[in-house]
């Protein structure tokens, strides 16, 4: 067989084998929101938004499409329409495998006075039995991603996502939705049951990856602001980057899990001399009490020159969920191959940061790399209530803003029924005033109410 044939069936192969590995989800929603008609939108990293404006997705009653008539050219043209919702509104996606579905929900506030509206942006967001977000508002700045995993039960074949005010003096909004179903090995089959927030993605020692370069579109920053260092301790340990190949395989992380530009980068601890280093890196992370966490640490050996020569300890808040970790027994004693782990971190156990640790071991070598991590994430986890935003049920949401316009139209008569009293009294005290000498003053720390409303009167922010 000649040269130039193998290569031209080597090639094919490549080719092959990157069709093969490539991610194809069933389910694949980009919803561009507040368009008025049938259009698609172009975002920056080159993928096709849908427009929401005749779209069969949208269901609502009273809802006001807005353009920015000043669009910052730095953010993305998603960020330029939004949909204003004045009731209870929802996007309704037809689901073709079931699973767990990333679900990402853009926000970004600019001049929203076209609504015609006194009111402000407060309000809930759930999906399909979840609540998601909880009294949720933003101010004007730069736009903000909210990243979810949902299951889609076998009993359901739609993944409905909810806007719900607060209440009559509220309004909710979007400017862009994704809806895609995650890769099955993304999330662990015993925790495949839960809803999920993203609350830190992060790459160790490398730069931010955009979702340009990650096949789920996700974004994964700097460690940088995390990391927690101590005199000398940078002389022990720092960043790495490796120009090669990385070699998934059947068995471990695959693309999806986590992408090249991730796990080509990493902090080391390694020997300056015949010693081992006695430091660990150490990295912090604020997290919000009264939930569990899901812990997903990276690693991938990209700086060791042999096989066999890496162990370390791992730690999470303290405890030691890994002694003596062998990479290259967990990769096949392959270099460069990803393994992931998934740490469950209990409520009861978080106060308010989770912290993780990587150290040299007892099995630790000198003149070899001691330590290593290339990518964290954490996942708030659901409570019982299924809520990921505080000790509320999505039937709480719904009741809560049908009793928020009940009270408002029984303050509103109470109000009423207040004013025609004091004006009786007043009245009354005028006639007694005309026989009597004495008067007495009409109270003047009277609330005001506009009898025009269906509400009381509350604080008013232009929109």
């Amino acid at each position: 067989m000649s040269i130039q044939i193998k290569s031209l069936l080597f090639i094919l192969l490549a080719i092959t084998v990157t069709v093969v590995s490539a991610f194809y989800p069933a389910d694949h929603y980009l919803i561009d929101c507040g368009t008025t008609a049938s259009t698609t939108t172009v975002d920056v990293d080159h993928r096709i938004f849908t427009g929401d404006g005749s779209s069969l997705v949208l269901s609502s009653t009273k809802s006001v499409a807005l353009h920015d008539s000043k669009p910052d050219p730095n953010f993305s043209p998603i960020y330029h329409t939004a949909r204003v919702f004045m009731k209870p509104s929802h996007y309704s996606f037809k689901i073709k495998e079931k699973g767990t579905h990333l679900v990402r929900i853009h926000f970004h506030r600019f001049d929203f006075s076209n609504t015609g509206s006194t009111c402000h942006d407060q309000f809930h967001v759930s999906a399909n039995g979840y609540v998601l977000l909880h009294n949720f508002s933003i101010s004007k700045g730069n736009p903000r991603i909210k990243d979810f995993m949902i299951s889609v039960d076998d009993d359901d074949d739609e993944l409905v996502i909810r806007f719900i005010p607060v209440d009559k003096s509220s309004f909710a909004y979007v400017n862009a939705i994704e809806v895609i179903s995650a890769p099955k090995d993304l999330i662990p089959d015993e925790y495949v049951k839960h809803a999920y927030e993203t609350v830190y993605r992060v790459s160790v020692g490398g730069v931010k990856v955009t979702p340009f370069n990650d096949s789920l579109w996700r974004n994964w920053v700097p460690d940088d602001e995390f990391l927690k260092t101590s005199d000398g301790s940078l002389k022990s340990y720092s960043k790495f980057h490796f120009g090669g190949r990385i070699q998934y395989r059947l068995g471990g992380a695959s693309r999806e899990v986590g992408p090249d530009n991730m796990y080509n980068s990493a902090r080391i601890i390694s020997s300056l001399n015949d010693s081992i280093p006695k430091v660990n890196m150490t990295w912090v992370f604020p997290v919000r009490k009264g939930f569990s966490y899901l812990v997903r640490l990276h690693f991938c050996d990209i700086a060791s020159l042999s096989v066999g020569m890496i162990y370390f300890n791992v730690y999470v808040n303290g405890d030691l969920v890994y002694e003596n970790l062998d990479l290259s027994a967990l990769t096949n004693y392959m270099l460069a191959s990803p393994f992931y782990a998934d740490f469950v971190v209990d409520s009861e156990k978080i106060s308010d940061v989770i912290r993780v640790d990587i150290g040299p071991s007892s099995l630790s070598r000198s003149h070899a790399v001691d330590g290593i991590l290339n990518g964290l994430e954490i996942w708030k986890m659901d409570n019982s209530m299924k809520s990921l935003d505080g000790e509320v049920s999505a039937n709480q949401l719904e009741s809560k803003n049908q009793s928020g316009g009940q009270l408002g139209r029984l303050l509103s008569l109470s109000g009423a029924v207040c004013l025609l009293a004091i004006a009786f009294l007043f009245m009354r005290r005028k006639t007694e005033a005309k026989n009597s000498a004495g008067w007495s003053r009409v109270p003047v720390d009277v609330s005001e109410i506009d009898l025009k409303s269906n509400y009381p009167k509350s604080t008013v922010v232009n929109v």
